[in-house]
């Protein structure tokens, strides 16, 4: 049985917080504001797998306002999110996302990024999928203010033995 989930996340950027994308640091002026260290990427691939089964959302797992995730790495979500799908009998067959944001360019960074999640999640590189675009300067990302990330994730029930 296939199951596909789709997930989205926004955060503020601002000075003085360290800027993850795809649980790889990119050097920037400016970070993601959040309760844990704010990736996007990854909040977004955590949201698709747990919609795909229907388990609600990040926040319902990982809530913004409990202390043991206060700057918590998104790595961490991601392995935790990704152990409750292998729970429900299911594993991850391949993720496209796209990462929103004017600035910096982080293409130098896409295969990196692939790596951590397809290590993490146990699928090949070529089963990790990370666009990168900017809003042509409309609005808030446009304007450096923010930035965003979705994925779509299919997801596949295990055979049983």
């Amino acid at each position: 049985m296939l199951r596909i989930g789709q997930g989205v996340d926004f955060h503020l950027l601002v000075e003085g917080r360290d800027l993850w994308l795809g649980g790889v640091k990119i050097p920037y002026e400016k970070g993601s504001l959040g309760h844990s260290d704010a990736d996007v990427l990854l909040h977004a691939i955590c949201d698709a797998m747990l919609g795909a089964l229907a388990l609600g959302d990040i926040g319902l797992h990982f809530p913004n306002n409990a202390p043991e995730y206060k700057g918590i790495d998104s790595k961490v979500l991601l392995q935790e999110t990704v152990d409750k799908i292998w729970e429900k009998g299911y594993h991850v067959v391949n993720i496209d996302s796209t990462i929103c944001l004017e600035a910096p360019k982080v293409k130098p960074y896409i295969n990196h990024m692939q790596l951590v999640i397809a290590s993490i999640l146990k699928i090949g590189l070529d089963d990790v999928s990370i666009k990168a675009t900017t809003t042509e300067t409309m609005d808030a990302i446009g304007r450096g203010e923010g930035l965003s990330a979705s994925a779509i994730v299919l997801l596949q029930r295990n055979m049983e033995g």
